[in-house]
């Protein structure tokens, strides 16, 4: 039974995966209209944010760490985590959250360097 319980936890978990996947790639895919931001952390690192509206919300489709030690990681649909993080799966605010707006330009600078 343990067997069995487990196997169905892992297909669960893979079709999680793959609705997440399919979802933020529908978004990346048939945006028209995407926002750009910067956000600096405690840490002195560089947030880079790709977002599009969804629902009313501002959903973060592509993501850019640059952190104080220089390392550069990137999540979107294609990457969602890795050992390092992940695309945040909240909505952001740049109402309530520290963020200033960037061109598309500096976003793509940074995501394809």
């Amino acid at each position: 039974m343990c067997a069995r319980r487990h196997d169905e936890l892992v297909v669960d978990l893979e079709r999680v995966k793959a609705e997440t996947v399919a979802y933020y790639r529908a978004l990346d895919q048939d945006a028209i209209l995407r926002n750009h931001f910067r956000h600096t952390d405690e840490e002195g690192g560089l947030w880079y944010f790709e977002a599009v509206t969804d629902r009313g919300e501002l959903i973060v489709i592509k993501q850019v760490e640059l952190t104080s030690a220089g390392q550069r990681h990137r999540y979107s649909w294609e990457h969602l985590e890795d050992e390092h993080g992940f695309l945040t799966d909240q909505a952001i605010d740049p109402e309530e959250d520290p963020l200033e707006a960037i061109s598309a330009e500096e976003f793509q600078r940074v995501w394809t360097r």
